[in-house]
């Protein structure tokens, strides 16, 4: 399988950057495609003795401007993973175009399961998926607690007015990327700017934190991933959005699947407690948030959708566009049912 053709990778020049900036690789190295990511596009990279290392770059394509910025979520990670926060050793970045035609990076391969539905949490042990709930609460209270100018985050974007400048950012990213009309879009978008309340304060906001963007080993979280959307704002976002993909087993997903669909994990509510309690912030506002996130990943989703439809994910010829589509709608409703609530 060593050189092998995979879509996004040029073998031979990736290779030779790996023998150079990564001293604990071996060549020759295989590459693979990891399933599962709709943004940037991951890699298992296994050198000559078997070890493994995480490979991220770009999706190939044309891709909005400022998204997707390699050297900015490695120097996020590498900032993080001097904190308590448990993220993958980064080891190395690389912004030269002729190496790969695309920036990337490099992390350590941190051996964990990702939950990323219901069939994977049904193999946590049931005591487990309680202690598990709890350390996903905690893990965020101290994400919420590190200074980002103590770890060199300070100017990593605009501390004050966080939800305004979101409300611009992913009104901006539904025109240049939305694939038909939808009214309630802009309806919701209306309202959030109506009722949005003073930031609480401003901290790193992680901007995808749930269950499955984090490695897990039955009861302990061993790195957060997918920093892309990282900024500076209104931790009560990250609260909001969590809340959001932590679906008790009777309701139906507001979107895809979720892992605590499996039942077990801890409630609502009993986040929000272990949460406040943890960070010593007022919860009790959260629904704005909450509806705020469903409208955010929306866009997201929208932008997906526009990526897969123009062949910028790679060769994934398997995908149901019309998953992404209904996603979409699905999320757009269930934001204004929850702002007007």
């Amino acid at each position: 399988m060593s050189g092998a053709v995979v879509e996004g990778i040029d073998h031979s020049k990736v290779a030779s950057w790996f023998s150079v900036h990564v001293p604990s690789s071996t060549p020759p190295f295989e590459f693979e495609l990891i399933a599962g990511g709709h943004s940037n596009l991951t890699y298992k990279v296994v050198d000559q003795v078997g070890k493994a290392f995480v490979l991220r770059r770009p999706p190939l394509g044309h891709v909005l401007a400022t998204a997707h910025d390699m050297a900015r979520e490695h120097r996020i990670i590498t900032a993080v993973g001097t904190t308590d926060v448990p993220v993958p050793p980064t080891l190395g970045v690389c912004e030269d175009l002729e190496i790969n035609g695309a920036p990337f990076y490099v992390m350590e391969y941190v051996a964990g399961a990702v939950l990323h539905s219901d069939i994977e949490a049904e193999l946590v042990d049931l005591p487990d998926r309680m202690r598990l709930s709890r350390q996903v609460a905690e893990v965020l209270a101290e994400l919420h607690s590190v200074e980002p100018d103590n770890i060199g985050l300070g100017d990593l974007a605009k501390r004050e007015d966080y939800l305004g400048r979101q409300l611009r950012r992913w009104s901006r990213q539904w025109e240049q990327s939305k694939t038909r009309e939808l009214s309630t879009m802009e309806y919701v978008q209306g309202l959030l700017e109506r009722k949005k309340p003073p930031q609480v304060g401003s901290t790193i906001v992680h901007g995808d934190y749930r269950l499955g963007n984090m490695l897990t080993d039955s009861s302990e979280i061993l790195a957060v991933l997918d920093w892309e959307l990282c900024t500076l704002g209104d931790p009560l976002a990250d609260v909001g959005y969590l809340l959001n993909n932590w679906v008790d087993p009777d309701e139906v997903p507001a979107g895809s699947s979720a892992p605590t669909l499996a039942g077990g994990f801890a409630s609502r509510d009993d986040l929000l407690m272990w949460y406040q309690n943890a960070s010593g912030r007022d919860v009790s506002g959260i629904a704005y948030y909450r509806a705020f996130s469903y409208w955010r990943l929306a866009a997201i989703v929208e932008g997906v959708l526009n990526r897969y439809l123009n062949g910028a994910m790679g060769d994934q010829d398997d995908v149901d566009t019309n998953v992404f589509k209904e996603q979409v709608e699905m999320l757009a409703a269930t934001a204004l049912e929850v702002v007007e609530s």
